[in-house]
């Protein structure tokens, strides 16, 4: 009894070994029980009851201790939710014209009833049977990773990195296709418009391609469900799985020098020059000589000029201040198709949102302190860097208000006059306060996007 009971505790033990180890020796005992079975069934035969019900139960011992100790030890180490996955089948062009081979040498079998042709056929169809097999070993425990840039402007070329991960210990993975998949209620382009192809993933280890994307317009961008899609090994099938990723992108508006910036730029410079002094390299103008000036700042021919000396100030592009303002209110903000007004007006927004951020761009570029309020949203006056994509992810995600006949942004922008405003509005001339008028350079919609 102790002898049999050291004999268990050894196999247990030799049971919690490595997974390999575990499986040759689950093979080992279902060999032992088939050969004790095949004896049992000989033995019956023959007459010898005893032996013969001595064996059947020894292999009925032998495969319940398979069944208790060896299956939950392999079943523990097995990532069974690789046998959840809804996989996808196409049959290809190559496969129809397969079966229809098979097809024909299946009638040539039954007609002749020729032993080869049987033969054959039954290599064919195990040909397809392989090929479902190994193609949903290559799909089984791969993942998928998508990384994106932090800051994605419309309209310009991104690299995207894509990476495939195979969990999978012991075999890897061939001929596999990257796809985003379009939902198809929605009118928006796919994430991922050209397919990405791995040709190999090794074993418990990872592969990754950088692929080029374009997003054409500013906002949300979501991609909910991808799909891996292979052909291997043959061609015949293929086969495909979902994966719901919930992949989501905030993109810019471009910032680019658009038209109506290039038309702008001399005005609001100006503008921004003539209220301000300082030590820049443009003149700003003349005054009489101090005692504490610098005779080098002295312009001598004003000053021959006028009988006494006169000293140059300039402009002043160390301290840049700027207040960005954009007011969403429009006109009319019904679907596009509904009403052509409509249609223009959100139009004419859009072209505003790009418009503040290649402002806001620009004051970023000039080292600008910078502040930006809108309808509800107001940041704080810091440097440009620092501020200037917390301005374009609100662009990004700005919609059109209703008209506010009482303007009140813009009144409200009477409580900042040490700061030089930038005002982005589809309001009429005349309805700018004049103690926000003298402090302000203001862009008028009507104006300019013509």
């Amino acid at each position: 009894m102790s002898f049999s009971r050291s004999i268990i505790a050894h196999l247990r033990a030799s049971s919690d070994r490595s997974p390999v180890r575990t499986f040759l020796l689950a093979l080992a005992a279902l060999a032992v029980a088939l050969l004790l079975a095949l004896y049992s069934g000989a033995a019956a035969e023959l007459g010898q009851l005893l032996e013969a019900s001595t064996s059947a139960v020894a292999a009925l011992a032998v495969a319940a201790w398979v069944a208790i100790t060896l299956v939950p030890a392999m079943a523990q180490r097995t990532p069974l939710r690789w046998i959840g996955y809804k996989m996808e089948y196409r049959v290809s062009r190559a496969g129809w014209i397969y079966l229809g081979g098979i097809i024909l040498v299946a009638l040539a079998a039954l007609n002749t009833g020729n032993n080869l042709l049987f033969l054959v056929l039954a290599c064919l169809i195990a040909i397809i049977l392989m090929s479902g097999i190994l193609s949903s070993i290559t799909l089984s425990g791969v993942e998928m990773r998508l990384e994106l840039p932090e800051h994605i402007f419309a309209g310009q070329p991104v690299r995207a990195n894509i990476q495939l991960q195979n969990d999978k210990h012991t075999l890897p993975s061939f001929s596999l296709r990257v796809e985003a998949v379009k939902p198809k209620d929605s009118p928006a382009a796919a994430m991922l418009e050209t397919p990405v192809y791995f040709p190999y993933l090794p074993k418990r280890d990872r592969a990754q391609q950088t692929v080029p994307m374009t997003f054409m317009r500013r906002g949300v961008h979501r991609q909910d469900t991808f799909r891996i899609v292979t052909r291997f090994p043959f061609g015949f099938l293929q086969k495909s799985r979902r994966l719901d990723l919930k992949t989501e992108a905030v993109v810019y508006p471009s910032v680019a020098p658009t038209d109506e910036l290039v038309e702008i730029l001399p005005g609001l410079h100006g503008a921004l020059e003539s209220l301000s002094k300082g030590r820049g390299q443009d003149l700003y103008a003349l005054r009489g000589y101090v005692a504490n000036d610098s005779v080098r700042h002295v312009h001598w021919k004003a000053s021959a000029r006028s009988g006494s000396l006169m000293v140059r100030e300039f402009t002043r592009e160390d301290d840049c201040r700027v207040l960005l303002v954009l007011d969403p209110h429009i006109s009319s903000v019904l679907k596009p198709g509904s009403d052509p007004t409509a249609h223009t007006a959100i139009e004419r927004f859009e072209r505003a949102i790009t418009l503040c951020a290649a402002l806001s761009w620009h004051f970023y570029e000039r080292n600008a302190h910078l502040q930006f309020r809108s309808a509800g949203v107001e940041t704080r006056l810091a440097p440009a860097e620092e501020i200037v994509f917390l301005i374009l992810r609100y662009l990004a995600l700005a919609s059109p208000l209703p008209p506010d006949p009482k303007h009140t942004l813009i009144t409200d922008l009477a409580s900042s006059p040490e700061l030089f405003k930038v005002i982005v509005t589809s309001q009429p001339r005349g309805s700018i306060p004049a103690n926000v008028w003298y402090s302000s350079y203001v862009i008028f919609l009507d104006d300019v996007l013509k």
